[in-house]
């Protein structure tokens, strides 16, 4: 199914709000010219019963009980011009008058109720003979016993309604469709800059991701223009973030693999048993190396991705686990490692992050402390958070070098230990990627590292 466009959704969307107005707009009117006419109408009633009362009062206070009288082809004081016109003929048709002395009708007009549809009260009723509506307006003369009434069909009004309605209703009619291209055009242009938007974006390659111009753009799209260029911002780092981290790839790779072809020609070419053990151990250690720096590499590719499952997790219990898989490498250099603190500590974050990242953290310790040296680990309590720390009594890293070792491959030259400089930019990964939050600090006078981390509580 072909989906609609911006355009079309907004014009279904608006033109029925516009005829909804349309036909409100018409029923106030409708009611409106209702009510006018009616007053109109009815002050002619009154107007018309007072006039009639002028002509025939001293006809119908004659003494005397004169038969009724009938009034043949006259409205009032018209006379026989109505013959002029056939429409006054017919407006005269729907009129008619009685005018009662003593509780008997004296004077009628043609038409007129019989003298068994009884005298109006005094004012306006509405009256339904011979399944018409008519509107009466009965004039009581004071202190002589005369009523004086005038009467008029209802359907008179309504056409004269219905006719002013019509005459409305047409030009609404062809206004409608002109009022739509209008709607329709300016809805167009509205979305134009949408569009040139739209344009820019298309347009570009995929190696350009420059900042899009939003001097076209109005106020109200601001917002949308300054997130496009975000993101094209964040891709451009991210992009130029992983061209730089192959090419480094590349070249720390190609250390350790020139160094085990190099060792495989000396396998080769070795004269004595003992030479041969010599290079298979330096072989051995070379692999290692290589294989440690894709393991790290892979690890740092996948926490930028890797989608997260926060979760209640106890902090300790983590923390002593890990703890106890690098026992053999702890018992090897002789290390004092404890743990101390709260060990109901809970915080809510991903698990397999958390422990890649104490898992390096404590690897780090372990590789820059001396033989015989202590790794001190706790765990505190912050406001709405836990901070594990790490102290170890290392070399340390200088004030000036604690922002780049978290860049890739970035080492502290310590000529003693061996190493990939991806740890410490693993750990910062995580550590954006769960919210946390990590410092490093001097751990004595006497040097050594002191390694913070802070994670929200559960």
């Amino acid at each position: 199914m072909r989906r609609l466009t911006l355009t079309w959704k907004l014009f279904l969307r608006i033109t029925p709000t516009i005829l909804i107005a349309i036909a409100i707009i018409g029923a106030l009117a409708f009611r409106s010219a209702r009510s006018e006419i009616d007053k109109i109408y009815d002050a002619k009633l009154i107007n018309d019963a007072n006039e009639l009362w002028t002509l025939q009062e001293h006809q119908i206070e004659a003494p005397g009980n004169n038969p009724p009288k009938q009034v043949k082809d006259m409205d009032f004081a018209m006379g026989n011009q109505l013959a002029i016109n056939d429409q006054a003929d017919d407006y005269a048709d729907a009129h008619i008058f009685r005018l009662w002395k003593d509780g008997k009708i004296r004077i009628f007009s043609n038409g007129a109720f019989p003298e068994s549809v009884p005298a109006q009260r005094a004012g306006f009723n509405t009256l339904n003979y011979a399944n018409e509506l008519w509107r009466v307006y009965s004039l009581p003369i004071p202190n002589t016993g005369i009523i004086v009434e005038v009467g008029e069909k209802r359907v008179l009004r309504d056409t004269l309604v219905s006719n002013i309605m019509l005459n409305l209703f047409f030009p609404l009619m062809v206004l409608v469709p002109v009022i739509g291209l209008l709607v329709w055009y300016g809805i167009g242009d509205g979305l134009r800059p949408i569009h040139g938007l739209v344009r820019q974006i298309r347009s570009r390659s995929p190696d350009d991701l420059s900042v899009i111009s939003m001097d076209a753009l109005p106020r109200d799209l601001h917002p949308l223009g300054m997130s496009v260029n975000q993101l094209l911002s964040k891709l451009d780092r991210s992009l130029t973030a992983e061209r730089r981290f192959a090419d480094l790839a590349a070249h720390q790779l190609r250390t350790p693999h020139a160094g085990i072809k190099l060792l495989l020609q000396m396998l080769a070419d070795a004269d004595g048993e003992t030479e041969r053990e010599t290079i298979l151990a330096d072989l051995t250690a070379s692999n290692e190396k290589a294989t440690r720096l894709v393991k790290q590499m892979l690890e740092a590719a996948r926490i930028s991705h890797q989608p997260l499952d926060p979760k209640v997790v106890r902090l300790y219990d983590v923390t002593a686990s890990l703890i106890a898989e690098f026992g053999t490498f702890i018992t090897l250099k002789r290390h004092d490692v404890s743990l101390a603190g709260d060990e109901s500590a809970e915080v809510n974050t991903d698990e397999p992050m958390l422990r890649l990242l104490i898992g390096n953290l404590i690897d780090n310790a372990i590789k820059y402390t001396p033989v015989g040296g202590k790794i001190r680990v706790l765990i505190s309590p912050k406001p709405g958070a836990w901070a594990l720390s790490i102290a170890d009594s290392g070399p340390g890293i200088a004030p000036k070098h604690r922002e780049a070792v978290f860049r890739r491959f970035y080492r502290v030259n310590v000529p003693e230990v061996e190493g990939t400089g991806m740890g410490l930019a693993i750990v910062s990964g995580i550590v954006e990627r769960l919210s946390a939050n990590i410092t490093l600090s001097t751990h004595s006078p006497s040097g050594g590292l002191h390694v913070a981390v802070t994670l929200p509580q559960a």
